[in-house]
């Protein structure tokens, strides 16, 4: 573990720490330290106090993400599918990366985690807000057989892991937005951003990021263009661990992916649209400059919604395609 590291791990309990104490701790000189801690300010913006006399203290306690924690809580059948786990301090985007090293030799179940993103990405080239320490960003690797295009609906299957894994942890009050969000009422908790490379008859390579809002703060949030909750202020979620809710989220995600090859998403539907909020409500789908209202009828085996207007019903697959409750 390097120096920053070590600093960081010390700093995470949140109480005061002096410059003598960390140089100790750490086998620094006092004026390493102190330019340990301007890093930790300018690369990882972390907010860090600084009083004479007491020392230096972050706002609050952090749990910092640890892959030997997480792995000590993954399920007995999901030791075999995760093949690595890797965390970063910061990282442009843990999807970015990883569709980086997809071209090398990685194997399925690759797991990488930051504790900050400087250009975390969602949906339809969204900008992902991602403070240190404060949220679970993942990106999963996944190698299949299949032709690219024999994966539509894996977004949805996916989002159907992160609801079981959260309802698995006590946290009952979400749902789904097609094509690919998790919804506390009418904001949004989590979000998913597949990527898939591929010949045109196999085999794939998917990339499957995942950022959650868990202890996201209103100051965080502010430039957040649509309504958001986090995690801490959902019911059954106020106290959850981090390392524990990455490693639910990688029992259910390896699950669903292993059996998405077998039996596609048309064996998850019905469970699907169990968590739909907007099943059965009128809608408005913005497809570019176009708006289209009808009700949504549920989701095809392709993932595709399902909406019901004066012409019929029609589906519409994701991509540019966005949902509005009317």
């Amino acid at each position: 573990m390097n120096s920053r590291r070590q600093l960081l791990h010390l700093l995470a309990d949140g109480q005061w720490h002096s410059g003598e104490a960390l140089a100790g701790r750490l086998g620094l000189s006092r004026a390493a330290v102190w330019k340990q801690l301007g890093i930790l300010r300018d690369q990882l913006g972390l907010n860090i106090h600084s009083v004479r006399g007491r020392g230096y203290k972050l706002p609050e306690k952090l749990e910092l993400l640890d892959a030997d924690r997480i792995r000590s809580l993954l399920a007995n059948t999901s030791h075999d599918w995760i093949s690595h786990i890797e965390i970063h301090d910061t990282i442009t985007s843990t999807n970015s990366y990883l569709m980086e090293q997809a071209s090398a030799v990685l194997q399925s179940g690759h797991v990488c985690l930051a504790e900050r993103q400087s250009e975390g990405r969602g949906r339809r080239g969204r900008h992902w807000v991602s403070p240190f320490g404060s949220n679970i960003y993942l990106s999963l690797f996944w190698a299949y057989g299949l032709a690219p295009a024999a994966l539509s609906g894996i977004s949805l299957a996916a989002g159907l892991a992160v609801i079981r894994a959260l309802r698995q942890l006590g946290v009952s009050d979400i749902g789904l937005k097609w094509p690919n969000d998790i919804l506390c009422g009418d904001r949004k908790l989590a979000g998913l951003l597949l990527e898939v490379t591929g010949e045109q008859s196999g085999p794939s390579r998917v990339v499957l990021g995942l950022g959650m809002n868990v202890r996201l703060t209103e100051a965080e949030g502010e430039s957040i263009d649509q309504p958001w909750v986090s995690l801490a202020r959902v019911p059954g979620g106020e106290a959850l661990s981090r390392n524990r809710i990455v490693a639910a989220l990688l029992d259910n995600l390896v699950i669903v992916l292993s059996q998405f090859e077998e039996q596609g998403f048309n064996a998850m539907i019905s469970e699907w649209r169990q968590y739909d909020l907007y099943d059965g409500k009128r809608v408005f789908l913005q497809l570019g400059a176009q708006q289209i209202e009808g009700i949504h009828r549920g989701v095809e085996s392709s993932g595709a919604l399902l909406l019901e207007t004066a012409e019929g019903v029609r589906a519409y697959h994701g991509g540019e395609v966005s949902l509005r409750p009317a």
